[in-house]
């Protein structure tokens, strides 16, 4: 744009205000986000593992039966939800206002999971976190970690046995449909 407010035919990238372009102010925020995002990874990773494992072993208190009890409860519950969730996201992404509603089951069913990325987090992870983590679950809530194994188990057989029987029952309603609509002939 020239001084007298026209515009200037050879100038073809636009500029803020502060003379730069516009794609050097996008390229900064996107800079700072992803600086911004690897700060509260590393926070996020030295915290989190700590913290969900005294979670664990206050529940725990330090007994076996509390532990598996613990363990099979979020195992199973934060499974079979996030995948029922899941599913429901899928069914509906294709209908009127399906995008927003399977977004936010997607967004549900992860932090339905979260209890068990977090357990996940400590069991695979190779910080010192996820060390601290092993050793408080070990010694103040055991039997959790394999019991949340045995929970996620059941609830995928119990998820599969689900969407067998709904498959089933919906073949035999169409087929009972189909044989409706078309009478055998009377002999």
């Amino acid at each position: 744009m020239t001084g007298d407010g026209t515009l200037d035919a050879g100038n073809t990238t636009a500029t803020t205000p502060s003379g730069r372009p516009s794609w050097v102010n996008k390229a900064i925020i996107g800079a700072v986000a992803l600086v911004a995002l690897i700060v509260a990874y590393l926070i996020l990773a030295a915290f989190l593992p700590r913290w969900w494992s005294i979670r664990v072993a206050n529940l725990s208190d330090q007994a076996f039966s509390k532990g598996i009890f613990w363990g099979l409860v979020f195992g199973t519950v934060c499974t079979l939800v996030p995948l029922l969730l899941f599913t429901a996201a899928w069914r509906v992404r294709k209908k009127r206002g399906g995008k927003v509603t399977a977004i936010v089951a997607i967004v549900l069913a992860v932090a339905v999971a979260a209890p068990n990325l977090l357990t996940l987090s400590i069991v695979l992870g190779s910080n010192n976190a996820a060390h601290a983590g092993e050793r408080t679950l070990d010694t103040e809530a055991p039997g959790f970690r394999g019991a949340t194994v045995l929970g996620a188990m059941i609830a995928v057989v119990l998820f599969t046995a689900l969407v067998y029987f709904v498959v089933r029952s919906r073949r035999r309603r169409a087929q009972k449909r189909i044989a409706a609509a078309n009478p055998a002939p009377q002999v």
